[in-house]
């Protein structure tokens, strides 16, 4: 489920509570979590509704300023209309995971352990240090011209950059990825020996 910059800003605030979609099928599930931009939402609930089911506090709580406007957002396209109560859980993990660069030995092998058992998964072969290093080579870089780089697909690199992201490792920008100052120090230890 994506949610604009502004309307997140807003459930942070707590000034929106609520979320409608017309789905096909729910993206999101009652007790679950949603990591955003602005950090993670608490999905409280997920109930399909029919248009006529939602109040004019509903779209206040919603963010808009009444049914007829949320009504016209939702559109006619396919799909069933889903309510979505939300709150704001706090900060992204990863970012202070990301902010971490003093790391003991202990920890940099962990990580590296981890390293390893997404390279042994992939039937690509060993990829996450080669990664690394493109982005640590070209930050900022868009993410088709780093997988020209790679010589791979613009869509296999995406999701692997977010599993290197979720061990804290890699920061999205606007227009490509970083290393963090946890990724840094990571590949400051590879550069000395390796995944060995």
């Amino acid at each position: 489920m994506l949610l604009r910059t502004a309307v997140l800003e807003r459930i942070v605030r707590g000034e929106v509570s609520l979320v409608f979609r017309r789905w096909r099928r729910p993206t999101v599930r009652s007790g679950g979590s949603l990591r955003t931009a602005l950090g993670v939402l608490r999905i409280l609930d997920v109930v399909p509704v029919t248009e006529a089911e939602i109040s004019e506090a509903e779209a206040t709580r919603a963010g808009f300023p009444s049914r007829t406007a949320l009504l016209e957002g939702l559109g006619s396209r396919e799909g069933r209309v889903y309510r979505i109560a939300v709150e704001y859980a706090g900060e992204d993990p990863r970012i202070a995971l990301r902010r971490k660069d003093v790391l003991s030995d202990a920890e940099i092998g962990q990580i590296i352990e981890k390293l390893q058992r997404l390279d042994a998964r992939s039937p690509a072969g060993p990829w996450t240090e080669r990664v690394l290093a493109a982005i640590h080579a070209h930050p900022g870089v868009v993410s088709r011209t780093l997988a020209e780089r790679l010589g791979c697909e613009r869509g296999w690199l995406k999701p692997q950059v977010r599993k290197l992201k979720n061990l804290g490792l890699t920061i999205s920008l606007e227009t490509g990825y970083e290393l963090s100052p946890r990724g840094q120090a990571v590949m400051k230890r590879l550069r000395g020996g390796g995944l060995s």
